[in-house]
């Protein structure tokens, strides 16, 4: 068993450190993934028929890639539109005014219309504002921040926030009565973060940037191929690093467990809550679990769903994520650790 663990972890600290160093495994990240989840499933003796049936099982797999899948050509139809429509708001409301409301609505609205939903209006939005690749980038990468931690308030918002409410058998608004003082905040400290990115520049028109120009059908049918392959793996690997879960994070005190669930930068954090979660926790318990899977899932690209979509939509490799997510990631720990701890 020991062995068993030992190998879990290399696999786990691969899956952290080769997607930063090497390129080819950057530009084929779901691959990767797909291929270290097999691994971690056979060192962990659960890759069998029963493992796939199950992933394939997962109704939650389907609904976001058709949702990516039909969203790509819903938006594709009407880019005009909403381009002309921004163009149209940005005249009359100043840019960094306009980014701010996006990441607080967008974060809000998450848990209405799912994480799904808001990640590909987000990044439609994001793909046209007149701002540097940099910059959009940094904007979307802010936004996903918010929409990880509002999508928690309802049960609808995301799979985390549909297992949390199952474990502890508790009411549709239990989440948000408990979270909300503490969500609503930091999407508010969110926004202005995003505004402070919207600098406006001029667009040279003979360089356009790529992620503006039209999409073919067969790039919009590859991404949702991608996605469903993403989340596959991100099963794969939840299955397969359950021993490490059970064995080395899930009997920790909370105030350490809350800075290793940075682990769901990389992991599913449906999974790690799913193994986390208890009807015998007090209540600061489960906001310590649930805040520190929310904001560190912001942090990589795997870390949450509306990471990947956009990721995959605007073209962000993973060091650029990186580079704003892990300090931001950080920082928004740090704090609600001294909230939750501290004061």
């Amino acid at each position: 068993m020991i062995i068993i663990l030992y190998i879990l972890i290399l696999l786990l600290a691969i899956t952290f450190v080769l997607p930063i160093i090497s390129k080819k495994v950057e530009r084929n990240l779901e691959f990767f993934l797909f291929t270290v989840g097999v691994l971690a499933a056979i060192t962990s003796g659960v890759l069998n028929k029963e493992l796939f049936l199950y992933i394939l099982e997962n109704k939650f797999m389907y609904i976001i890639t058709f949702a990516v899948l039909l969203g790509g050509f819903l938006f594709k139809a009407i880019t005009s539109h909403i381009k002309r429509g921004l163009t149209h708001i940005l005249k009359r409301v100043p840019l960094k005014l306009f980014i701010f409301l996006l990441v607080v609505i967008i974060g809000l609205l998450s848990s209405i219309i799912t994480a799904i939903i808001a990640a590909l209006l987000l990044v439609e939005i994001v793909s046209i504002l007149p701002v540097s690749r940099k910059n959009k980038i940094n904007i979307n990468i802010v936004s996903c921040f918010s929409i990880g931690l509002g999508a928690i308030l309802t049960p609808i918002g995301e799979p985390l926030s549909t297992i949390v409410v199952s474990k502890l058998n508790v009411d549709f608004w239990y989440l948000f009565e408990n979270f909300a003082i503490y969500i609503i905040p930091g999407i508010l400290v969110l926004g202005i973060i995003g505004a402070w990115y919207g600098k406006e520049e001029k667009i040279d028109t003979k360089s356009v940037d790529e992620n503006d120009i039209e999409e073919s059908n067969n790039i919009i049918l590859i991404r949702a191929i991608k996605i469903f392959m993403f989340i596959i793996a991100l099963e794969l690997l939840g299955e397969g690093f359950k021993p490490i879960i059970e064995a080395y994070i899930v009997p920790l005190d909370t105030r350490y467990l809350y800075w290793v669930n940075m682990s769901s930068a990389v992991l599913d954090n449906a999974t790690l809550a799913a193994a986390e979660i208890s009807s015998k926790m007090s209540l600061t318990q489960v906001k310590a679990v649930l805040i520190g899977l929310l904001v560190s899932g912001g942090m990589m690209i795997p870390g949450n769903i509306p990471n990947i979509i956009s990721s995959g939509k605007l073209k962000i490799k993973s060091k650029e994520w990186m580079k704003l997510g892990l300090p931001l990631g950080v920082a928004i720990m740090l704090i609600y650790y001294f909230i939750l701890f501290v004061i």
